[in-house]
């Protein structure tokens, strides 16, 4: 399902939004809603107040607040942007303070793991509950890497709960139309599968070979001769070691699957090496080619 830029969650905006951990993806919500006219006032909550006092240098928020539960108080929405390991405890801390019109959200990679959360923590709130992910990530961190066109053309799935009121949901899609953003909606479980292979398992794969060259004896030398097309490969390690363990451990079932598979694929390869056979390996790397080129040709055009 997408959202209709004409539904009605377009026009309404948000009065009060907290958002905590003000970096890439939050901040750069906050900034597009501002551009947008959508918000009125942003308080921002994170554990660094050398990055708040940025964002509030930068207009990224508007009040810095070190207290959850404080800012969250009377907010009209609260939008998660921590990594996913914080925020049962956010959630926990919010539980007790929040109003009954308060509109809960995050942007996590994983979903599945949220929705247990957010059951956990708000039972009671869950028709206000939107749990969302913008997929516009980068390996670029804190508010400085915050931006007011992030969200142009840019995908993002939102995953309701069965009880999500759909006048919620609508009005959650309409604010991040309003970030310029085409707004899906896809169950958490659906969620998680796609992204264990699309997402997740890239950047454990990039992390992994770039910490295997590091451990070689002559890695330095390795450094050296490296080029674009280790760059252009290995980019996404240089993303939050922090966030990336909390989605991989979040979505392990997923990934364990997504990495039998990528191991059958290895083995696959080796005996073509082993082999000599040079057929089997320009057909493998045809099919892919022709496979990144299709899908790297509607990626621009979606752009």
């Amino acid at each position: 399902m997408i959202f209709s830029r004409k539904g009605s969650g377009l026009q309404q905006g948000i009065g009060t939004l907290v958002v905590v951990g003000v970096g890439l993806i939050g901040g750069s919500f906050s900034l597009a809603l501002k551009r947008a006219g959508r918000v009125g006032h942003v308080i921002g909550v994170d554990r660094s107040r050398e990055n708040l006092q940025r964002a509030l240098e930068l207009g990224v928020i508007d009040v810095a607040c070190d207290d959850l539960a404080q800012a969250a108080r009377g907010a009209d929405m609260v939008l998660l942007a921590t990594p996913v390991g914080q925020m049962a405890t956010q959630l926990a801390t919010l539980a007790p303070v929040l109003a009954a019109t308060t509109i809960v959200s995050d942007v996590g990679s994983t979903k599945c793991d949220v929705v247990a959360m957010l059951r956990r923590h708000l039972p009671g709130h869950l028709a206000r509950c939107v749990p969302a992910h913008p997929i516009a990530g980068s390996e670029l961190t804190g508010a400085a890497a915050a931006q007011y066109g992030l969200y142009d053309g840019r995908n993002v799935v939102l995953a309701p709960l069965p009880e999500t009121d759909a006048a919620v949901c609508e009005r959650v899609a309409g604010l991040w139309q309003a970030c310029g953003a085409r707004v899906h909606c896809m169950g958490a479980h659906e969620h998680d599968a796609v992204f264990a292979a699309v997402s997740h398992l890239p950047h454990l794969l990039a992390f992994s070979y770039v910490g295997m060259v590091a451990r070689r004896a002559d890695a330095a030398r390795c450094f050296d001769f490296a080029a674009t097309g280790f760059r252009d490969f290995t980019r996404i390690a240089g993303s939050s070691a922090e966030m990336w363990r909390d989605i991989a451990l979040a979505n392990r079932e997923a990934l364990l699957a997504e990495l039998a598979d990528y191991r059958a694929a290895l083995d696959s390869l080796s005996v073509q090496l082993e082999a000599g056979d040079g057929d089997a390996l320009l057909d493998a790397f045809d099919t892919a080619r022709a496979a990144r080129n299709a899908w790297h040709q509607r990626f621009m055009r979606q752009g």
